[in-house]
């Protein structure tokens, strides 16, 4: 099992940009895809963003163009640079990580064993 516990979430103004991190302690060698998920009130739990070891990443189209996912080397940081931030875009967003490659699994949650506790991103118009 890999731990992990995001930062940076705050309130910001449309428009605005934040960076939230994770970190990741544990197991992380057996740490395949990595991924940010964020859920609204009410509603389902969906990806933005994922990363491969070999730095492949996949965004949904909701923040494609506006949202960043990168890692460092040791892959024991995940960060989400977000900019462009809409209303829409708030939400607590997870850290999650996974033991399967990112292109072998859905954008679902279910191939996800490892979650943080989620950090809050409010953007007000």
């Amino acid at each position: 099992q890999v731990h992990l516990v995001e930062s940076g979430g705050a309130s910001v103004q449309a428009g605005g940009s934040l960076k939230l991190s994770c970190a990741a302690s544990g197991h992380t060698s057996k740490r395949g895809c990595m991924a940010w998920f964020r859920q609204a009130p009410g509603k389902q739990r969906d990806r933005v963003a994922a990363i491969d070891h070999d730095n492949i990443t996949i965004y949904s189209d909701s923040v494609n163009g506006r949202f960043t996912i990168s890692q460092d080397n040791t892959r024991t940081s995940l960060y989400l640079q977000m900019a462009s931030l809409k209303p829409e875009d708030t939400a607590t967003y997870y850290c999650a990580s996974s033991l399967y490659d990112c292109a072998t699994i859905s954008a679902t949650t279910i191939k996800y064993n490892s979650w943080g506790q989620g950090t809050q991103v409010t953007v007000s118009s």
